[in-house]
């Protein structure tokens, strides 16, 4: 048995941290992206009125690059936000009215995103070696 918690709890949010950011970017962020890039028109939700490209282009920065900077853990909190925002849209704008079901998967998102908020990326992230270096 490990008796070192402070050990296992780095370990849980490591893997929190990679599977969130890659499920998220593979699942969702890269198909958006193709879509971003190829033209065509746009139907996408619009909830703070900056028109539906523009609701797009925050999306898939959230869901493509800051996902990426999750996985490694570098700058997460800060790109937390734009995931955080992205899912409470998407289950209080896009999906709420599908009921539970409808909304699921983006509050499981937004849940991990709020628990690595609250509780930082952990020692294996690129944000801790260099919050070391800066101290020595």
């Amino acid at each position: 048995m490990i008796k070192d918690n402070a050990l296992l709890k780095d370990i849980g949010l490591l893997v929190l941290r990679v599977f969130l950011g890659l499920a998220m970017l593979f699942g969702h962020g890269l198909s958006k992206w193709t879509k971003l890039i190829e033209g065509g028109e746009i139907q996408f939700a619009d909830p703070f009125g900056i028109g539906e490209l523009s609701s797009m282009i925050l999306a898939v920065f959230a869901e493509v690059f800051c996902s990426a900077l999750l996985v490694f853990g570098l700058l997460t909190r800060l790109s937390l936000i734009p995931l955080i925002i992205t899912m409470a849209v998407a289950v209080f704008y896009v999906h709420f009215s599908e009921g539970f079901a409808g909304f699921e998967k983006a509050l499981l998102y937004l849940m991990g995103y709020l628990t690595l908020m609250i509780s930082g990326p952990g020692k294996f992230a690129i944000d801790s070696l260099i919050n070391i270096k800066f101290k020595k």
